[in-house]
């Protein structure tokens, strides 16, 4: 494919190899947001549409608010890797994935500029207005395969993308002092906890005990949802935080709380 016509109007276009048909005939109704984690966008540009990395996504968004696309939409880009959500693992075939630039947690994570979350923004509503998104399922790479990656992170503004209409959010409940669970747990309430963490869409059995699985996809929850601390200990703040999600979604998710 030497080129195509941009689905984002103001997109740059530069071809990325690295793609294929989407598969099992669902529609796309997902976004899956990421960082690039290399030290510039120049060199995350290259990587995505290098034949040799075999990784790519739609688009990549630079820190100046340049739009960059890769593969177009109706096309299945390798960005998700060994992922899950609600059941689903492959994710690359219902979703589409936008890259930010930032040099995340090796190369000296930092704040995403405000004129590249605009961007992010525009861009999100854009893709929204041809496919049917719920606002739940604007997601981090890190919800759909916690504990392997980590991006976009703990400093991406979900709030600014939720009040400009883009996602799903609620303000983290306070952090105070008072019985939590942790690794090592089990009971009820672990099993409520990992009941709760499933029927959002992360990939968790629910076993009653609180594994090294579980405190993995507690520490996706809280870099998303509840950032001020990421430890993967259930306290009081991650459960209120998580239970208010679920009672804010339980229409779109179809179920009863």
């Amino acid at each position: 494919m030497s080129g195509f016509a941009p689905d984002f109007a103001t997109a740059e276009i530069r071809v990325s190899p690295n793609f294929g048909p989407r598969r099992g005939g669902l529609p796309i109704d997902m976004i899956i947001l990421h960082y690039t984690g290399m030290e510039s966008g120049e060199a995350a540009e290259a990587r995505l549409c290098d034949p040799e990395s075999e990784v790519s996504s739609h688009y990549l968004v630079h820190e100046d608010g340049r739009v960059v696309q890769m593969v177009r939409e109706s096309d299945r880009a390798w960005h998700a890797g060994r992922s899950s959500w609600q059941g689903v693992t492959d994710i690359n075939s219902i979703s589409i994935g936008i890259e930010i630039v930032n040099p995340g947690h090796q190369f000296g994570y930092k704040a995403f500029p405000r004129r590249q979350i605009d961007a992010v923004i525009a861009l999100c509503k854009d893709i929204a207005q041809r496919h049917p998104l719920r606002p739940e399922r604007v997601l981090a790479h890190s919800d759909i395969a916690p504990g392997r990656k980590v991006d976009p992170g703990e400093k991406f503004p979900w709030k600014r993308l939720y009040e400009a209409g883009v996602g799903h959010f609620v303000a983290a409940s306070p952090v105070r002092p008072g019985p939590v669970m942790a690794q090592g747990d089990h009971g009820s309430n672990v099993e409520e906890l990992q009941s709760m963490l499933a029927l959002y869409g992360y990939g968790v059995e629910i076993t009653g005990h609180y594994d090294d699985q579980t405190r993995i996809v507690v520490e996706a929850f809280q870099r998303h949802f509840r950032r001020r601390i990421v430890d993967g200990i259930a306290d009081g703040s991650t459960l209120k935080t998580l239970e208010r999600l679920l009672f804010f979604c339980r229409k779109s998710l179809n179920v009863k709380l």
